[in-house]
């Protein structure tokens, strides 16, 4: 399996950005990292060696980025304003720089996002903020909802990036198109946001599929078996 590494500067950011990318041509998959990960984690994880056959044979192009949870949202040293601030830095650097980059490399008009734990919050965010850039979403063991990382603190910019608050409200006739899948185990502790999240879904008339597996919990054993499973769908 091809794996490079390339370094992206930011200039929304102001710093560079490691990816690793998996694969030589296929559609393209981002793949958020767990909390504060970085973008050697689904490879030390073994998850994009639970895709190996389908990035070898072309279906797929993994780009496994880097997170600033550490600078926004796990950022405790940080007011809860400046947080967001710098999560909006993020979903800037991801929308105006890195899949502009995918879409011309891989002759696409969308990508797909992909993300395990709070992975999956950031791949679920920036699909329903950015729903014309994205054709796949698949989460697993997700939450969804961000207010419990600003200490109270309520703005727009909290509202915007909290899809429990602002998906109600949100409409995009491109919702009808992305393939979702929402993964989750019976005895995960996210389970309960997975299925908050399909009622919310539904109750809007948004495809979806919600996968609840009849075993394990909040790991990666789990999530080894999913993510190749969700890639197939592509």
């Amino acid at each position: 399996m091809h794996e490079q590494h390339r370094r992206f500067y930011s200039h929304h950011l102001g710093q560079d950005i490691d990816l690793l990318v998996f694969g030589t041509w296929g559609y393209p998959v981002v793949v958020f990292p767990t909390s504060g990960g970085r973008h050697h984690e689904a490879r030390d994880f073994n998850l994009v060696e639970a895709a190996r056959p389908l990035v070898e044979a072309g279906r797929v192009k993994l780009f496994c980025i880097d997170s600033i949870d550490q600078h926004s949202w796990y950022a405790k040293h940080l007011p809860p304003a400046v947080r967001v601030q710098n999560h909006g830095f993020y979903d800037r650097f991801l929308s105006e720089e890195l899949v502009p980059m995918l879409r011309q490399e891989c002759h696409v008009d969308k990508i797909g996002v992909a993300g395990c734990s709070f992975g999956g919050y950031h791949a679920l965010n920036f699909a329903f903020r950015h729903p014309d850039q994205v054709a796949h979403l698949f989460t697993m063991g997700a939450a969804f909802d961000i207010r419990q990382f600003v200490d109270g603190y309520h703005h727009d910019d909290v509202y915007y990036n909290n899809p429990p608050e602002f998906l109600p409200g949100a409409h995009s006739e491109h919702f009808q198109w992305m393939n979702i899948v929402l993964g989750t185990a019976e005895y995960d502790f996210c389970k309960e946001a997975n299925y908050q999240m399909a009622q919310m879904l539904g109750e809007k008339g948004i495809p979806f599929r919600l996968d609840v597996k009849p075993f394990g919990d909040h790991d990666w054993p789990v999530w080894r078996e999913m993510f190749p499973q969700y890639l197939n769908t592509i």
